[in-house]
């Protein structure tokens, strides 16, 4: 029988792959051992997706706390670690799970990538290649799991107070132990950051533990650099602060008053309140402060004037009230009873004759008409 040109070709050529392969794999090798550019990824975009996978989490857990506001507080006392783990869950499988990013992640385009297919020559090449089912299940499960088992666990032993126990109590020494782990934990994790801003890998201590490194998803698309945003917060800080020293300045009270006599008559701002129908011995200052707070029914108001003072208006008011008015508005406070402009006060001092001083002026004067 005989062969096709073309079998005859694929033939040969299968056999020279095969036998080609050892070579292939020696090359592989050596290249592995070779030193390439290093794979740079912003520093500030794996921060920025840090950050907004935060913000995520903070918004997603204010619309849960205010669903929650109509049941029990209790309900959310108890199960709040339950709750927080859950949502993680939740955010984990629709995120790292599904598309092996975060969405803070997606939206600084980048993505998680096994960093142990990627390592000497082949850290720089154009395929990423992805991370593993078990490295998902992995980082969920410290994440998730480890977030949620340390909170349960600090606050059981907090409430039932196992430090406090003596030291030879085996439930003391739990609670030493959780206590040093933390420590630790935190140190190896303030490590971790300082070698990420130097060489700029893996941002997390998990995330060096399973080799899960975050690269460009997209490596030829451009970054877009606005300063807009940037200018228009630069803006409004230096206005705010503007604003913030000159408030001070201005008497937004006496200004306002000063409004208020310019655009209505003076017989309004007496009539309006009706304090020039009050008896001379009350305070009308008193009774407009206590007007705009909430009485309790039934309480007995007393507005009786405590160390009067007159004004240049002829109306006597506390010294505490006049004097609080004036040092706010000066020269602007209109009299609660007439209008007119308060422009000084000065000691009222009411003269009372009792019947002794009576009949000893009486007496005197008739002496004096008598020796006249």
């Amino acid at each position: 029988m005989l062969r096709l040109p073309s079998q005859n070709t694929d033939t040969e050529w299968n056999s020279n792959w095969k036998d080609i392969q050892p070579t292939l794999r020696k090359v592989r090798r050596s290249m592995a051992s070779l030193r390439t550019s290093s794979l740079k990824v912003m520093r500030v975009s794996q921060l920025d997706s840090d950050i907004l996978d935060i913000e995520l989490v903070d918004i997603l857990k204010e619309q849960l706390w205010s669903a929650l506001s109509l049941f029990k507080p209790t309900i959310k006392e108890n199960l709040e670690p339950e709750l927080l783990g859950l949502l993680n869950l939740v955010l984990f499988k629709l995120s790292i799970y599904d598309s092996s990013a975060t969405y803070g992640a997606q939206l600084q385009n980048l993505k998680y990538r096994n960093e142990w297919k990627h390592g000497g020559a082949f850290e720089s090449i154009a395929k990423d290649a992805p991370i593993t089912k078990t490295q998902k299940i992995l980082y969920g499960l410290f994440t998730v799991g480890g977030q949620y088992a340390w909170t349960r666990a600090n606050r059981y032993i907090t409430a039932k107070g196992w430090g406090e126990l003596d030291e030879s109590d085996v439930r003391n020494k739990v609670y030493r132990v959780l206590q040093t782990g933390e420590k630790y934990w935190k140190a190896f994790s303030l490590i971790n950051f300082l070698v990420f801003l130097w060489n700029g890998k893996y941002r997390t201590l998990i995330d060096r533990v399973l080799a899960m490194r975050l690269v460009y998803s997209k490596k030829s698309m451009n970054r877009q650099v606005s300063f807009e945003f940037l200018n228009r917060q630069m803006v409004w800080h230096a206005f705010t602060e503007f604003l913030l020293f000159l408030v001070p300045l201005i008497n937004v009270e006496k200004l306002k008053m000063k409004l208020m006599r310019m655009l209505l008559p003076k017989s309004y701002l007496v009539s309006s309140k009706g304090y020039d129908k009050l008896p001379i011995n009350q305070c009308a200052i008193c009774h407009d402060n206590t007007s705009n707070e909430n009485v309790p029914v039934g309480q007995v108001q007393n507005f009786t004037i405590h160390n009067p003072y007159e004004t240049n208006c002829g109306h006597h008011y506390c010294y505490y009230c006049i004097q609080s008015k004036l040092s706010v508005f000066g020269d602007e406070w209109p009299c609660l009873r007439c209008g007119e402009k308060v422009s000084e006060i000065h000691k009222y001092i009411e003269l009372v004759e009792d019947g002794k001083e009576t009949e000893k002026r009486d007496e005197k004067e008739e002496i004096n008409e008598s020796s006249s």
